[in-house]
């Protein structure tokens, strides 16, 4: 069977986990009350940038404004706005582990009378989709086209071969915890073996001599 180059590159694309093909931002609902929140694990070091747009699907024009702020993993507050109806978030990670953006509804519409739900677009980019790939092509004098791709494939394998050695050295301090926990639930059945048996043999100690004091035996 014959595969055309279309459909081999759209298939390397999804082995690849559609690092090649445009990321789209997620839609989310934000009632009227309460907050919504999304969360990535993100490794130390990594840029991360994310535009946020919130819009009224029933009316046209100036929509409601929401009330948004990102956190670290140690629960640091990384950026904060209120009363917005769009906007863009940066920065760089200091340390490994699961950052929040929670959004919300602003409390006061004086604009817009709030009328169920508002639908909040949030985009969030992390690594190289946050380059801006046309500032680096005229700073290097790159011509658009295979050199400027070949480029971006470069970064690309880096990235990925820098997740890898992270997913590496994950495994690796899972792998040592999860002996150090064998050994010492090992030791610790030891431990309970050798307790059991020291009062067994102490009950059994106790009995004779009793027996013996009573003279029943």
């Amino acid at each position: 069977m014959t595969i055309s180059p279309l459909l081999f590159i759209g298939l390397i694309c999804l082995a690849g986990g559609g690092s090649l093909l445009p990321a789209e931002a997620i839609w989310l609902t934000i009632p009227s009350s309460g907050e919504r929140c999304v969360y990535e694990m993100i490794q130390a070091n990594v840029v991360v940038v994310g535009d946020y747009l919130c819009i009224d699907q029933d009316n046209v024009g100036f929509g409601p404004t929401i009330d948004i702020h990102v956190t670290s993993p140690n629960g640091k507050e990384l950026y904060k706005k209120t009363n917005e109806t769009h906007g863009q978030f940066a920065f760089t990670t200091s340390e490994t582990g699961t950052y929040f953006a929670c959004l919300s509804s602003h409390h006061d519409q004086s604009h817009y009378t709030v009328n169920g739900t508002a639908i909040v677009s949030l985009d969030w980019k992390m690594g190289i989709r946050t380059k801006d790939w046309d500032a680096v092509a005229k700073k290097q004098k790159i011509e658009a086209g295979v050199e400027l791709e070949l480029r971006k494939s470069e970064e690309r394998v880096n990235e990925i071969s820098a997740n890898i050695i992270y997913l590496r050295v994950r495994e690796a301090y899972m792998r040592e915890v999860n002996d150090k926990t064998n050994k010492r639930v090992a030791q610790l059945s030891f431990m309970s073996l050798g307790l059991s048996i020291t009062v067994s043999l102490f009950q059994v100690w106790h009995l004779k001599r009793f027996f013996l004091k009573k003279k029943l035996i």
